[in-house]
Parts: C-alpha cells; structure tokens; sequence
C-alpha cells in the first residue's frame, strides 16, 4: 500500500518498522504527536490516540496471536471487547500486564507488547503441529482420552496439560499501577454513551434527577459518528458535540469515559471499572460500586461474524471494525476488501472504503436480493454487488491473498476467484444485553431482526414492583436511527413517570437514514455445505471451536446449550462468547432440526469484561493486604515486653518477656500468677456482635444451639453455634442487656464471620423477623482480672457490688470502674476467679494502668494468648479451632448439655440426627497427661494404637488438639 492514497512515514536509523496509513482520516489520534512502541522486539510507530490494535494493522503487522487450541495464526477481528484474538502482553512504565485486548489497550511511548500462546517465536510456533493433528483432536476429546492408562495421568497428562495451559504468563514484579474503590448512588444510571444513551440522558436531565453516564470507550457516540447519519440535518459529530454540551451544563449528570459496567447485581448494585491513563502506559483502576434505582441500558450491539471455511485467517475481519478503523485511524485493512454479509448494514463498509480511497472488488451477499438503499448506492459507485453468493475459502496462511466464491444456496462448489488483501464480513447484529440477564432478565427470538432481544414482557423489577431496568436502542433490538432516538425518549418518560417527574418536549428531530432491507438467516456458509467434519468452519476464535464441534455435541447428547457450551468450551474464553455465542447456538438448533424460539441463549454471567485482579483487590496489597489489628493497649504492650502472635487480622501478646526469660518461661510464670495471685488480660479482640429488636430473642434461638431468649436481664449464658450439618462452628457469652437487646460474644477469629453468617440468616432465610445485628468488636476494651484476689483488687476501684451473693456467676453489672463508665461481666475461661470489664476503647488505657498501679500489692501481672491457652486446657475449656475442625460435634466435645434438644429447630439440629453422629466409635475429647512431667505434648500429635489394625497397621486413634 505504497501508492498515493496512503503516507508512508519516515524510517530513521534503529530498525523502525515502516508505519503505512491513510494520508486523511482518523479522527481519534492526533498525527503530531507520534510515538514508538515495540512489538515482539520490532520498532513500531503510531500516534496518540492509537490503539494496540490500530498500530499494528498500520504498520502491516495482521498477524497478532495464536488460537489457544490448535495455534492457528490469528489476526485483529474487532475494534472493541468482542475481541477474540488480540490478546498480548503490555509492559509500560515497569508495569506488565498479560492478556491484555490490543483493540482497548492505548499506545504509550516507549511500550513493548508481546504477543502469546507461541513458541518459539509467532510466525513459527510448534504448536501448529496441534492444527495437522485436528482431526484427532476434536471437542471433549479430553474428557476420553486422559483417563487410561491411569499412571499417566501424574507422569505425562497432567505435566503437559498445565504447560499447555493459560495464555499470557503474570507477572512476578511489583505492579506500580494505583487502584482505588469508589461508592456512588444515583437515581438514574445510563450504561453506554451512544445515540440512545446520550439521548436518555438529554431527555432525564431537566427532571434534576441524579444521573451518572457510563462509557466504556475512549468517546461518546458509539457507532453514531461512523454510520451516515445526520440528525436534525446536523452531520452526526456535530449533533453529538452539542448534546455533550448540553449535558455539560446540568449539575444533576455525570458522565465518565473509559469506565466499563461489568456486572448486574441485585437491588440496583453495578460494578464498573474505570480504567484512568497515567505516566508512561501504566493504566491505573477505579472500581465503581453503583446503586441506581434505575438503569437504563444503552449498551449497544455486538456485530456477528459468519461462518466459513477459512474465516479466522489474518485479514478476515467484521465489516464494522473495517469501517471503524479507516473512519477512527486512518488505517487501511488492504489495497483491496471483499465484503461478504446477510444484510444491508455491512455495505456502509464499502462505501467508507470507497470513500477512502481503497478498492472494494465485489459484495457478496448470501441474500437473493435487496431493496435496501445502500446496496443501490454501492451499485452506483461501480462496485460489483452479487447476490445469493458466498465465500467457499479463504486463500492465504498469514494473511488473505484471495477468496473463493460460490452460491449461499450450494454445497460450496467454486464458481470463481477474487484477489484481495482484507475480507469483511457481517453475519448481522446482537443486542449486548448481558447485564440485562445478571439479574435474571430473558431474552426472546426476534425471526425479523434474527437477534435474540430482551423479553420485555418479563422485566427486572425492583422490590416494589416498579420497572427497574430499561434496554433502549441497539441493545433492545432496534437498529434505525430514527427508531432509537423514539425508544430512548419512550424509556426515559417511563422512567421519570416512576419517579414522579416528567420529561419535557419529544423525540421530533428529524434523521436522515437509509432504508434498510431485513437480514436474512446465513449460519453456515454456504448453507449446503457438505461435509463440516472435514471443513475447519470456526465459530469460537480464542478455543478453537467448529460447526463440526456443535454436531458433535448433539451426536453425543449434549443438545442444552450449557451442555453443548462445557462439552466444546463455546462461549468459555476471554471474550466469553461476544462474538461467537449467538451464532453457535443458532448451529446447535441447525444441528437439532428444530427453531431458534426452541432454543435459549447461554446464562451471562458478570463480569462483561474482564476486570484486573487489582481493580477488585484495591489498596488491600502489600501491608494493606491483611491490615493488622491493634487494640488501644498496644503501645504499652510493645513497649512491654510483647511477642507477638497473629490472631485473625489483630496482633496480640503471646506472652510478655521480662529480662533474660524465654517464651516457655515467660508463660509458666504468667500462668502460676494468675492461679496464685491475679493477672490481667487484653480480651478487646473478642467479637462483640448486639442483635437488637422484637424479634432478637427468637432470632438467637435459632442461631444458637441453647435457649437464650430465657436469659433474664442482666445476666448471660455460654452458646454454642452449629452449622447445617450440625457441626461446632463457635462459642461465646450471651449478655441480655434489655429485653430485646442481647450483646454475643464471639471468638477474636469468628467475629466477622459469626457477623455474616447471622446476616446471611436474616436476609435468605428469616427475612420477616423484626431485628437488626451491628458489629461492635472495636467500640470498647475488654479487660479481664483473673486470679483468687482478683475481687479483692477491684473492689477498691468500682462502685459495683462485687459480693458473691449480689454479683452471681454468669451476671454483668454496669457502674465504674477507675472512674471509667464500665459493663463487669462475672465469667471465666481460666477456672479462677474472673472478672471482665468492658469500658469504652478510648478509656482502655486508663483502666489498664489503673489495675497495674492498684495491683501493685497483689504482684499484679499481664498474661498473653499462651497463657490463656495453658489456663483454658488445664480445666478442659475448649478453643475453637483447636478442638474444632469443621467434623466436631458438641457431644465430641462433652458439651451436650448446651444443646436444648427440645427447642422447635436451631441451625444443625437436623443435622446433629443423622446416624453418624450416633455412632459409639467417634472420637472424644478428653485430658492428657503426660507420664514425664517435663514432656510436653504437641499440638496435632497423634495417639498410635500399641496393636495392629485389620490391615496391619498400627491406626491412630486420636490427636493432640491443645
């Protein structure tokens, strides 16, 4: 492409790759500003505003990957997400990102681009041999093939299946990209900033209802400004430029580009992904979680490519994509294209070609006619347009050299020959409606517009029973201008009619498009194509995935389309199935003889894009991956003689170091302090979860194994917590505080999981029951005073009645303490005397030097988490965790009498009935003690039985477990 319609930029010194465009066009980048990338070690050049894929195709390179499966040569399909090939890997800015979509990835000076799924290089890659070996390599061969000799499976299967496995490789270098997290609550979200987007936005905005404008491209109008349409009499740029100026000036809408919506979740919950540019191509994250109480979707159409012999060779590429990167870029497919298509709107392709400057040899069109304007205008500017003809191959290994054509209606048969260096096809439109389907939307079979459409007959709805989600535009089947300006206005008036406003004024602007005759059904091309278990017809890209895979699966059984999906993986890669799935289930019902109404699509499932792993991690990396816990005492605890143990996400004294000791020392003395004297202890980490409301009492009964809705006021009870199948999942002290609020406590490690799980309850399953439960572990300190003088201490600092006749075990009493407003609860873990003070956590520190200066006569101690292990198991207390793991029950633990049996129901009663449970062999638990006195017995260590088992072997018949 060296003639006068393109311009060859200059070639310094240093390898640069020669950089060939169209001399005009490209409305995205600015050519004066050039850059220099590299490409698999080769100097590129493009310009700002360029994308991966656009430089590349304008620097020739059109072969970009391999295919996963067979490592086919693969080149650019798309321009957008739908993007099944372009997949590299992008290092910028000492950031390196893989699998990376070169059609949504910018250039930036000075990055260097790998491509994937090769060795050892791209344009002879070894794996091709999989390509020769295809008709031994069908769909599930897999599943039947690595499953004998068994052996195998760990000395040869499995050791080349993960080679083979994965696509780019992940970096191991710290990535210098930032990620942040951001809330925001709309009353009106607008996913996709097109014509009808756009248009909603224009209509919504006077009611001074909330409205936030997402866009997942670099600019607004979708494929407006590419399509010949004039609005208002208005060239289509101009229109859009007004409207974003329009929107500009109301404070109520917002509008953000580059922001991508990636799942649908219940009561108006979106995830989006904002990808923001930063210095030197790294690309930072903005992760949006959005609560709209509408959404109005205006998320577009993704063209369908068509099925043939040949089409995923370099140079084959969606009508649309060819237009969008000559309008865009500026950027040439070839000299020459062949446009193949079903419909009228692919012929837009040809005369932007045309317009362009390029050459346009001949339309094949598998329709036996049209009475569309678009094919007479492509007639009139001398393009040879052939109706009922089709591509029968595609010649050219690394790229298109020409194509071979024949009548759709045929089995295939050669009718001629057509050079060419670009192939575009168009096997018509689907409405993007996946996040439509996040939350349960269907779809229907449109037969005009051979498209599936949401089914808006059974719409999302919100709780209260008002309509919540509204497809507009190509997203709800409707591809006219005119038409999506109509519904766009239609969705918008519905909208503000719910929230009580009016939208002013009309669609009346008047639109200048051509008329367009209807799609017509070109699955398979041609449609009598002989034998496709021969034929390499591809329907997935990025797998690898036949018309002869799909036969396959309905031969074998698998006639679902979710079965049909896992048995060949249609639909399952980086693209999940944008580009293929439409058309791989209209093959599955061509294969099954039945109607496309007789069939569904496969579930979307989020997100619609890929989203990086940093983006949903956040700033939680590095020390902010798991951010320790500290409780207010940890400076004195520090400054004391702490080692430190991690407990859940908090640090916490395993045991306090005095001068020459070691840690064995440190806590024997801890221990002996607290059963001759009194030590204390920072018990601030234990959950502390209050269940507030009328119905909180019935609530805990059911959550606890006990009863505790008898606990009178001002007293508490030991609980227990069991899951469904009837297992201990934690302990800890009920405190009734009032008679329908109760304080839980909860093990340091299970609080926030204890937390969810009470809230999983209460949202799934008792929805109905009048209560709330808020986490309030970090709102106090709690203190414990242990050990036989520990009331003796005390009662010189409360004005709590600290008697053993006023103050009973398992009773709580609030007064102060230390001039400190205090809750003293009367329980222990550590078989002694025990008091636990809970003030509030800014006043910890006050009562803690408090009790050391006041204990002073009592040669008060702290003791740490060991400690309080040694005290617990000395008196057969149990520690979650220790004597729990997951298979325990609590009668394995003697703790049967906490369980109230003749309670209606609790979570894990019904499983506590099952015959396993009542078998007399199940381990128990009970103490030790060792014969030496001077041995210690570890933790996890097993109890060997002294004779052989049936099988001869000496059976371990218990463990250590504190």
């Amino acid at each position: 492409m060296a003639d006068s319609r393109c311009q060859a930029l200059s070639c310094p010194a240093g390898g640069l790759a020669m950089s060939i465009r169209l001399a005009t066009g490209g409305r995205r980048i600015d050519r004066t500003q050039p850059l220099e990338f590299r490409f698999n070690g080769k100097r590129f050049r493009g310009f700002v505003g360029d994308t991966l894929a656009s430089a590349l195709l304008a620097n020739n390179q059109r072969l970009v990957g391999r295919s996963f499966k067979y490592h086919r040569p693969r080149g650019i399909v798309a321009t957008g997400p739908e993007e099944p090939n372009g997949l590299v890997t992008v290092s910028a800015g000492g950031s390196t990102r893989p699998n990376q979509r070169a059609t949504q990835c910018q250039v930036a000076e000075g990055m260097v681009v790998r491509s994937q799924n090769h060795w050892p290089t791209l344009e002879f890659d070894i794996g091709e041999i999989a390509d020769l070996a295809a008709p031994l390599l069908p769909a599930a061969f897999y599943y039947k093939t690595f499953i004998w000799p068994r052996p195998a499976w760990k000395a040869l299967f499995e050791p080349v299946i993960r080679q083979a496995a994965g696509l780019g490789a992940a970096s191991l270098d710290r990535d210098p990209a930032h990620y942040e997290h951001y809330y925001a609550h709309v009353d009106v979200l607008i996913i996709g900033a097109g014509l009808s987007g756009l248009t909603a936005a224009r209509a919504l905005a006077p009611t001074g209802l909330q409205i936030l404008v997402l866009e997942q491209d670099l600019q607004a109008g979708g494929r407006l400004v590419k399509d010949r349409t004039e609005i208002g009499e208005r060239p289509s740029l101009e229109w859009l430029s007004d409207q974003l100026h329009h929107l500009d000036g109301y404070q109520n809408v917002s509008i953000r580009m580059r922001t991508m919506a990636a799942g649908h979740y219940d009561h108006g919950l979106v995830l989006a992904d904002e990808s923001l540019p930063g210095e030197r191509g790294v690309v930072h994250h903005r992760l949006w979680r959005i609560r709209a109480k509408h959404i109005i979707l205006a998320t577009g159409a993704i063209e369908r490519p068509l099925a043939f012999v040949g089409n995923d060779r370099p140079g084959v590429m969606l009508a649309s994509a060819v237009r969008d990167y000559v309008a865009d870029y500026g950027v040439s497919p070839g000299d020459s294209t062949v446009v193949v298509t079903n419909n009228d709107d692919a012929y837009m392709t040809a005369l932007t070609l045309l317009d362009a400057g390029l050459t346009v040899p001949a339309i094949l069109d598998t329709r036996p006619a049209s009475e569309g304007e678009l094919p007479l205008m492509a007639q009139q500017r001398g393009i040879d347009v052939r109706y009922n003809q089709a591509v029968t191959s595609v010649h050219g290994r690394m790229g298109v050299k020409a194509v071979s054509v024949c009548a759709q209606v045929g089995e295939g048969v050669e009718s001629g020959t057509i050079a060419c260096e670009c192939l575009a096809m168009s096997g018509g439109w689907s409405p993007s409606f996946h996040l439509w389907s996040h939350c349960g939307g269907q779809a229907e079979w449109d037969e005009a517009g051979l498209q599936f459409r949401p089914d808006l007959n059974a719409p999302a709805i919100t709780d209260a029973g008002t309509q919540a989600i509204f497809p507009t535009g190509s997203c709800n089947g409707i591809h006219a201008a005119e038409s999506i300006i109509a519904d766009a206005w239609e969705a918008a008036r519905r909208l503000a009619e719910s929230q009580g406003a009016a939208v002013d004024g009309s669609a009346d602007e008047t639109i200048s498009s051509l008329i367009e005759s209807p799609p017509e059904p070109a699955w398979l091309v041609p449609q009598g194509m002989k034998d496709t278990r021969k034929a390499k017809v591809w329907i997935d890209f990025q797998n690898d995935v036949k018309v002869s895979d799909i036969e396959l699966a309905v031969r074998e059984g698998f006639e679902s389309p979710e079965h049909a999906k896992r048995y060949t993986t249609l639909g399952m890669a980086t693209d999940q199935g944008k580009t293929s799935g439409i058309t791989g289930v209209a093959l599955l019902a061509r294969a099954r003889n039945c109607s496309m109404d007789a069939i569904a699509t496969t579930t979307f499932r989020p997100p619609y894009c890929p989203i990086p792993l940093g983006s949903i991690v956040g700033q939680a990396r590095g020390d902010l991956f798991l951010p320790t816990r500290k409780t207010c005492l940890d400076a004195w605890q520090q400054a004391n003689g702490a080692v430190w143990e991690p407990v859940a996400a908090w640090r916490k004294p395993y045991a306090y170091l005095q001068a020459g000791e070691s840690e064995h020392d440190a806590i024997r003395r801890e221990v002996r302090r607290v059963r001759s004297t009194v030590g204390i202890f920072d018990a601030s980490t234990l959950g502390k979860l209050l269940v507030v409301g009328p119905d909180a009492g019935l609530f805990l009964d059911r959550i606890y194994t006990g009863r505790i809705s008898t606990i009178p006021v001002g007293c508490c009870r030991y609980g227990l917590m069991c899951n469904e199948d009837g297992f201990l999942i934690d302990d800890g002290v009920v405190a009734r505080l009032g008679e329908d609020r109760f304080l839980c406590h909860t093990t340091t490690g299970g609080a926030d999981f204890i937390h969810g799980w009470m809230e999983e309850w209460l949202q799934t399953e008792w929805w109905d029951l009048r209560l709330y439960c808020t986490n309030l572990t970090e709102e106090s300190a709690q203190i414990v005073v242990a050990g036989p003088d520990a009331r003796s201490l005390l009662q010189g600092l409360t004005d709590v009645d600290l008697a053993r006749d006023s103050f009973p075990f398992l009773a709580w009493r609030e007064g102060k303490v230390a001039g400190c407003p205090a809750r003293v609860y009367r329980i222990s873990f550590s078989g002694e005397l025990s008091f636990e003070i809970a003030v509030p956590a800014t006043m910890g520190m006050t009562l803690w030097n408090a009790l050391l200066s006041v204990g002073q006569d009592y040669a008060i101690e702290p003791y740490g988490t060991e400690a309080m292990h040694v005290l617990r198991a000395e008196k057969g207390y149990i520690m979650i965790g220790d004597e729990t793991d997951g298979t325990v029950t609590p009668d394995d633990l003697g703790l049967g009498w906490a369980v109230d049996n003749a309670k209606a129901d609790f979570v894990g009663k019904r499983g506590m009935m099952r015959a396993p449970f009542a078998r007399d062999d199940r381990w128990q638990l009970v103490g030790l003690e060792s014969l030496d006195a001077k041995t210690t017995l570890p933790d996890g260590a097993c109890a060997i039985a002294n004779t052989p088992g049936p099988f001869g072997h000496r059976q371990s018949i218990g463990r250590v477990t504190s």
